[in-house]
């Protein structure tokens, strides 16, 4: 494993000459070293199977082996895995495509600038989420999937037993909030299709992905849950049946009534959405009756609303680290001790039910 201290190593796939070109550029001047560039999902193999880089920058439609070929040649062995962010451009078949790819395991996903938009924004996006997927690389082995109860000291002193979830008392139908980040969708489309038809007064999921994206990760997990599943819009009203995504590109809030209003007041962190907006809403209007799930994810997301929900007298769920493709709003929960429970994602459905009961 390289040392944390050298450039990080970078491989870039693409079919067009100047987006390889544009990429290697805007990596290389925030530091990355740019190890090859290939033009086609068998070239990239190759380079990654000669170079062994800390992460792939992947383009989802190339001639002969695509993007999902790569990421499926990859999980099969045909060159040492390693982090994969795709970069796509944005289109309902697209949009569509990206999400099969992190489903199939991809990292993280940024969208290639449309005409007229910032290419300095999204070379500060491509880099930051290079850099975490290197990071990430580098410094842990790719999550083992298990059905085991979470056995590290931070998970032990944070939780009660998962045999012996704490009863409470609550008057009215309770809301479940499912926050995620890097590997959510992934790990939503594990969970949401366990999840009963009904959820008390409904569910909420905010998921950090760029604007267009949320719409195919909903149709997506629509497709295979027994619940509805849509993108959520202003003046929509919680629904037992439903759950709602947070819209790329918009703060998803809960105004009094129970009614949804989008905002596109600035980002906080460099999220929009803001996963803890929303939790803060819930927190007020349903005070012990909200249900969180913090799932895999990078950064802190999700730790305020977890305060105000247990502040609140809610429940908080945390995804355990074995499941993780980034055990990081989930630990940042555990460590400040809010979560009543820690479980592999095998298992979060059925406590989501245990709750709800």
């Amino acid at each position: 494993m390289p040392d944390s201290t050298t450039a990080r190593r970078i491989v870039v796939a693409d079919d067009s000459r100047l987006m390889r070109r544009m990429l290697a550029d805007a990596l290389a001047r925030q530091g990355f070293e740019v190890v090859g560039t290939a033009a086609d999902g068998d070239e990239a193999l190759e380079l990654c199977r000669r170079h062994r880089p800390d992460a792939l920058t992947l383009d989802l439609h190339m001639p002969g082996l695509d993007g999902i070929g790569v990421l499926r040649a990859l999980r099969d062995g045909r060159a040492e895995p390693l982090p994969v962010v795709v970069v796509s451009a944005f289109s309902p078949a697209r949009g569509m495509h990206a999400v099969d790819a992190l489903a199939e395991g991809a990292f993280d996903l940024v969208a290639k600038p449309a005409f007229g938009e910032s290419f300095e924004q999204f070379s500060a996006e491509l880099g930051r989420k290079v850099g975490e997927a290197a990071q990430a690389g580098r410094t842990r082995p790719a999550p083992r999937r298990t059905s085991a109860a979470p056995t590290t000291p931070a998970a032990a002193s944070a939780a009660p037993p998962a045999a012996r979830p704490a009863a409470r008392r609550t008057s009215g139908a309770p809301l479940v909030v499912i926050a995620s980040s890097t590997g959510g969708p992934r790990a939503l489309g594990t969970l949401v299709p366990a999840l009963p038809p009904t959820l008390g007064a409904g569910g909420l999921i905010v998921q950090h992905m760029p604007p267009g994206f949320t719409a195919s990760l909903a149709a997506r997990l629509d497709g295979s849950a027994a619940l509805a599943v849509r993108e959520a819009r202003s003046d929509d009203v919680l629904d037992p049946g439903t759950i709602l995504v947070a819209p790329g590109g918009s703060h998803l809030r809960l105004a009094d009534g129970r009614r949804l209003r989008l905002s596109d007041d600035a980002p906080q962190g460099g999220l929009r959405p803001r996963a803890d907006f929303t939790i803060r809403d819930a927190a007020r209007l349903f005070g012990r009756r909200v249900l969180l799930v913090v799932l895999t994810g990078m950064g802190k997301d999700g730790l305020d609303g977890a305060h105000a929900v247990k502040g609140a007298g809610g429940r908080v769920l945390a995804e355990a680290e074995s499941t993780c493709t980034v055990y990081g709003m989930p630990r940042a929960v555990v460590e400040a001790g809010l979560a009543d429970r820690v479980l592999p994602l095998d298992q979060l459905a059925t406590a989501v039910a245990e709750e709800l009961r």
